[in-house]
């Protein structure tokens, strides 16, 4: 008995996470897939099965929406369908709204990238947080309502792939006592650097050298592109005049030839 008043102390406490979210955590098959199937690193998925030439094209968006036409209309020419993680910003921005509502009824699954895009821990030190339980906790659970204004349930977007695309194990930890699965971007290619742009300087990284980066990855690694998740985003800052959404048609033609099988993320990771 007081072994069991003690956790329920230091739980009570958030002295200690782990052991919060040992207590309270769904298990894998409770809250979406069977995990050991898929990479993970530091809590969060980011690659599907590598045995399936299977690929699921996702899209972060929050302040910047310039490609969400094109893409929309790439993928329906193409008959494929993608993955959007959008942020509660985003989904509120009324300039927005006739692009959302043409990736819903075009079938494609609906996300959230947090309310505000927050940074959640440093960028040098990955485990020092930025930010309180509480504060990423109401932030994700704005943009979920936002999500819902839209007709999309909880239950319908369970994964979730974190601002700036940076997190840590604490923020997986976090994630998954809200009942969501962490996911981020396959490394091994440059299309997350596709927001870059010539000012950057040394940052900047151009849609040839991106879309170089994404075929020779494929034909250099032994499972090519098999489970990626490969990020794109819908807009980038206007100083970027090389949108690499343009090559999405070339590239999506291209990776069809060889074999490859286009599906949203809850499909690549059932």
């Amino acid at each position: 008995m007081k072994l069991k008043v003690l956790i329920l102390m230091v739980c009570l406490s958030g002295c200690i996470i782990p052991i919060v979210a040992c207590a309270n955590r769904l298990t894998d098959s409770e809250v979406l897939v069977d995990t050991s199937r898929y990479t993970k690193l530091y809590g969060a998925i980011v690659r599907g099965d590598i045995t399936k030439k299977q690929i699921a094209l996702v899209f972060t968006g929050d302040e910047f929406a310039d490609g969400g036409m094109v893409v929309a209309r790439t993928l329906k020419e193409n008959d494929i369908n993608a993955s959007f993680f959008l942020t509660g910003r985003f989904y509120r921005n009324k300039d927005f709204r006739d692009i959302i509502s043409s990736l819903i009824a075009n079938g494609n699954y609906m996300g959230v990238h947090s309310d505000m895009h927050l940074l959640y821990c440093d960028w040098k030190k990955r485990d020092s947080l930025l930010v309180t339980h509480k504060q990423f906790t109401e932030d994700l659970e704005n943009a979920y309502k936002e999500l819902k204004n839209w007709k999309i349930e909880k239950d319908k977007a369970r994964y979730f792939l974190p601002p700036y695309e940076w997190y840590n194990n604490t923020i997986a930890n976090w994630t998954s006592l809200m009942g969501l699965q962490l996911v981020n971007f396959s490394a091994g290619t440059r299309s997350n650097a596709d927001y870059t742009y010539p000012e950057m300087a040394g940052k900047y990284v151009d849609s040839e050298r991106i879309y170089k980066s994404i075929v020779d990855y494929e034909r250099s690694s032994e499972s090519g592109l098999n489970g990626f998740l490969l990020l794109v985003h819908i807009g980038t800052d206007a100083r970027r005049k090389d949108k690499f959404y343009d090559h999405l048609p070339k590239l999506i033609r291209e990776l069809k030839e060889q074999g490859y099988k286009f599906v949203k993320i809850d499909d690549l990771l059932n």
